[in-house]
C-alpha cells in the first residue's frame, strides 16, 4: 500500500506545483527533448501545458495543447484506481489465457493509438502542441 500512497502524494505534490508555476513562461521546467533535438512533438507534448489548463478550468486551452489528454488523464486515474483497490483488498488478477490475450490486445492497440498520434500531429497542423 506505501508505493500507492507515495504516488498518490507525489501526484498531489506536482499537481500543486502544477497549479502554481505556469510551463508556458520559459526556464521553469525543460523542454521535450523530440521537440528539442528533433523539432517534432511528441505524443506527450502539450501535456504539462495541457494538465496546467485543466487545473485552472480551462478545457479548451487542454485540448489545444495536447487532444490525446481527454482520453490519457481519464485513463491514467482508472488505472491508479485499479492499482489502489489491488493493493488495499489485497486482490490480484487471476486471468484466464484468453482475458490475458485480450488484456495484450487492448494494450498493443493503446500503443498503435499514441504512436500514430504521434505522426499525425506533426502532419497535422491544428494537433501540434503549439508554443513550447
Amino acid at each position: 500500500m506505501l508505493p500507492v500512497v507515495a504516488t498518490a502524494i507525489g501526484a498531489l505534490v506536482g499537481a500543486v506545483y502544477l497549479r502554481a508555476v505556469d510551463p508556458n513562461v520559459p526556464g521553469h521546467y525543460p523542454g521535450c527533448p523530440s521537440q528539442t533535438f528533433l523539432g517534432v512533438d511528441c505524443p506527450g507534448c502539450g501535456g504539462m501545458r495541457g494538465t496546467y489548463d485543466l487545473l485552472h478550468g480551462d478545457i479548451a486551452g487542454m485540448l489545444d495543447d495536447n487532444i490525446l489528454l481527454i482520453v490519457a488523464i481519464p485513463a491514467l486515474l482508472f488505472a491508479f484506481a485499479v492499482w489502489a483497490y489491488r493493493a488495499w483488498t489485497g486482490r490480484r488478477p487471476n486471468l484466464t489465457p484468453a482475458q490475458q490475450a485480450q488484456r495484450s490486445r487492448w494494450m498493443v492497440t493503446a500503443l498503435i493509438v499514441v504512436l500514430a498520434f504521434g505522426v499525425v500531429r506533426n502532419l497535422v497542423p491544428y494537433l501540434g502542441s503549439g508554443p513550447g
